[in-house]
């Protein structure tokens, strides 16, 4: 299966990731927890009068945590509203000023005409177009830049190593949109960049006694680019996502899940650092070898710490989500390792959103 529209909207994969936050230092300081590490910064001290950045990164991922140097514009502003959150999920296409002409003819909001950035390293092209909420997708083309990051930027010292916790790449972006809005953000994705329905969650199956969600996936077809889209469903109390959209305001990124080949190895190395992931009860792994037989000789490590089980037709899959990792109960992260399984873990829905609801309930928000 491939992207019907891939001659005309080809996208190479997730450039980076870029939060808006309240001190840019200080977060990328924090996602060394999560083994990243910063190799690029731009400040006062690179030139940049209203703003701060840094660069972080873990083999293949790359987060950027941008702050204010002062109270006015758009990052002051985002940071007021939503608390510290994702505001661009950067995709790399093989040229922007293409692919912003075709999203915007296809009825994408352009937010950023193509612009050609340099420095000593060469040349990238940037635009922007808007998705669901504030979020924005920037179109990025670097095959003509050698730097480490983006023009502006500096490299950090001692900053080559970026295996990390063996965290390699972006598995998929979820994102949290209000009710009834979920299907025409589908549209969207269908629309202007030519990607498919992948799964399709009923609140039936996404639900637990107290609250329930539905959500679609859309993909480009080659799995480079995931896209969960939820919305909330009626239930008997508040749903995580009501409770996201009451503290964000606005629809957006809810969580990023990240691909390992070695999960255990990743969570431990991740909670040593101080990082917190749910848990759920004792009594899930009694039966979860019998689910999944082949994860019977890691049941022990699985349990120690906290790791779910899922299959589907195509294999099974590991995986663990952090608790929201700033203050508001907004964002989180995902730790998957993949063996065949195409899906998201829909067999955990229910274990994970009773954790979930447990978190919620010790908040006063259920």
């Amino acid at each position: 299966m491939s992207n019907t529209n891939e001659d005309s909207f080809p996208i190479l994969g997730i450039d980076y990731i870029q939060f808006f936050v309240g001190n840019a230092r200080q977060a990328a300081h924090y996602y060394r927890a999560l083994g990243f590490t910063p190799v690029a910064y731009m400040g006062l001290e690179t030139g940049s009068r209203d703003r701060v950045s840094w660069c972080v990164r873990q083999n293949e991922i790359t987060f950027v945590f941008t702050g204010a140097l002062d109270d006015k514009g758009a990052i002051a502003e985002h940071v007021k509203r939503h608390g510290d959150g994702v505001h661009d999920v950067a995709l790399q296409v093989p040229d922007a000023e293409e692919s912003y002409r075709v999203a915007v003819e296809r009825g994408a909001r352009g937010v950023r005409e193509p612009e050609v950035l340099e420095d000593e390293h060469g040349k990238i092209v940037v635009a922007a177009i808007a998705t669901y909420g504030e979020t924005l997708h920037s179109l990025v083309s670097r095959q003509d830049y050698t730097g480490v990051f983006l023009p502006g930027f500096a490299s950090l010292p001692d900053s080559s190593d970026v295996s990390g916790f063996g965290i390699s790449d972006v598995d998929h972006v979820v994102g949290n949109v209000e009710l009834g809005r979920m299907q025409e953000w589908v549209s969207f994705y269908e629309r202007i960049m030519g990607f498919t329905e992948l799964r399709h969650f009923s609140d039936e199956e996404i639900s637990t006694e107290y609250s329930a969600l539905m959500s679609k996936v859309v993909w480009d077809g080659s799995g480079k680019i995931k896209l969960p889209i939820n919305e909330p469903a009626e239930g008997k109390r508040k749903s995580q996502i009501e409770e996201y959209l009451d503290y964000y305001q606005t629809p957006g990124v809810q969580h990023i899940a990240l691909a390992t080949q070695d999960i255990v190895r990743s969570v431990e190395s991740a909670s040593r650092a101080g990082i917190d992931f749910l848990r759920v009860p004792g009594v899930y792994y009694n039966e979860a070898k019998e689910r999944v037989p082949e994860i019977a000789d890691k049941i022990e490590a699985l349990q120690r710490n906290g790791i779910l089980v899922d299959r589907d037709e195509d294999g099974y899959l590991l995986q663990i989500f952090t608790r929201p990792v700033q203050d508001r109960p907004t964002v989180f992260f995902e730790l998957i390792e993949r063996h065949g399984a195409r899906g998201f873990g829909a067999g955990n829905f229910k274990a994970l959103f009773e954790a979930i609801e447990r978190e919620q309930s010790a908040r006063g928000n259920l």
